[in-house]
């Protein structure tokens, strides 16, 4: 297990049996690509073996830092030395910059697969910071390579490898979803997005009420969306898509999300600004929620929910039958709002620019419709949210504001 540092070069041997070994060292100039040269030998004899465990497969050669790892911007890590242990099976691997940076990182051990490993990491890229959260799912050795290149760079480099021994793994039903990005939580993206001042800095979000809301300020040319995903969704009755509720003010953007049921969600979130036409990633936040949540989706959301509106009450798209139901909501720019289902309810606008009013909801399978007319001149009405009525116990609407 060799280390190296600017200076000196430290090389730990374990040998597989007792006896006697030749250690040859190689070497060469740290900027040359001419082959190694035999530069020493020792002789080690071993008279009573050490049956510890081998050490992970390691194609990079060196353990800890790089020698030059200044040069390639990073200032320190939060671990000194190549061994870091996690005795629950958790890590969390922190270096700061010089410069702002991307990462990427390669988890090894004898027992982890491709697929499973790139479960067990959620990197984050700020100005002046890198981070890794680590999970292990087996007991054992692993290697942990990490690679970074500036932002404006071709190809990543191997900057470290740390050996990690976990004493006590995680449960593999608590790993991050899959298709995580290398942009998780706040940082080098969406601040290139103009989004600032995060509600959630860091990039996991443990919530035992099965919702949570993530906000940033955002500029007024840029535009959000948001996705949630789950590796394997057991009993939800709808689309992922219907439990989050993405709402933009004036220099705030809002990302409600609400569970239907326990598990870890991944939250992507995208954004455009006014002279692109199409959605770029921003980047993810994982969501975990170990209770046992069960909240109903949030209304059909359709291309007029714009900046500016927002839905005060109901918060949910599950309207109870045969019961009456407030409804408030902002729409800018509309003429008139109208709520269309078993019946037609115009809402009344308020001095505080809120569309209100009585809504009945009719029998089960009924859709109710929020829509409007955006000129007096235009006749057609232009739908903006759709609920379903249900029967059975009434669904708790809630309010926002």
């Amino acid at each position: 297990m060799m280390t190296m540092s600017e200076n000196s070069v430290t090389i730990k041997v374990t040998p597989p049996t007792e006896g006697l070994f030749d250690l040859m060292i190689f070497a060469r100039h740290a900027d040359s690509q001419d082959p190694y040269s035999w530069v020493c030998s020792h002789q080690i004899q071993c008279l009573e073996p050490h049956n510890g465990e081998k050490l992970p497969e390691n194609p990079f050669h060196f353990w800890g830092l790089h020698q030059k790892v200044r040069d390639f911007g990073i200032k320190e890590s939060s671990h000194t030395g190549e061994l870091l242990v996690a005795p629950q099976g958790t890590l969390l691997l922190t270096l700061q910059t010089s410069r702002p940076l991307l990462a990427t990182y390669e988890l090894v051990n004898k027992d982890l697969d491709a697929a499973l490993s790139k479960k067990c990491l959620a990197a984050q890229a700020e100005e002046e910071k890198l981070s890794c959260h680590i999970l292990c799912p087996f007991q054992g050795s692993y290697r942990l390579s990490v690679f970074v290149k500036d932002l404006g760079g071709i190809a990543f480099r191997n900057v470290a490898n740390f050996l990690i021994r976990c004493l006590t793994p995680v449960n593999q039903n608590e790993l991050f979803p899959s298709g995580l990005s290398m942009h998780c939580g706040s940082g080098i993206s969406s601040s290139n997005y103009g989004l600032s001042n995060p509600s959630h800095p860091a990039p996991i979000i443990t919530t035992k009420l099965g919702k949570c809301n993530i906000t940033f300020h955002a500029p007024a040319d840029v535009e959000v969306t948001a996705s949630l995903s789950k590796d394997k969704v057991v009993g939800a009755k709808y689309p992922l898509e219907r439990y989050v509720l993405v709402t933009h003010l004036r220099t705030k953007v809002s990302v409600c999300v609400v569970l239907p049921e326990s598990g870890i969600y991944k939250v992507g979130l995208y954004g455009r600004r006014k002279d692109q036409e199409d959605f770029v990633h921003i980047c993810d936040y994982v969501i975990r929620c170990f209770s046992d949540p069960c909240w109903p989706p949030f209304p059909r959301v359709y291309s007029l929910w714009r900046r500016g509106c927002v839905l005060l009450e109901p918060r949910t798209g599950m309207l109870q039958e045969q019961s009456w139901v407030r409804f408030r909501v902002k729409v800018p720019k509309a003429y008139q709002a109208v709520v269309l289902g078993q019946e037609k309810t115009v809402l009344q606008q308020t001095p505080k620019a809120v569309w209100e009013g009585d809504v009945f909801t009719g029998a089960v399978g009924t859709q109710v419709k929020l829509a409007a007319k955006f000129s007096q001149s235009c006749s057609s009405l232009e739908v903006i949210l759709a609920f379903e009525v249900e029967g059975g116990s009434p669904t708790p609407l809630g309010c926002s504001g």
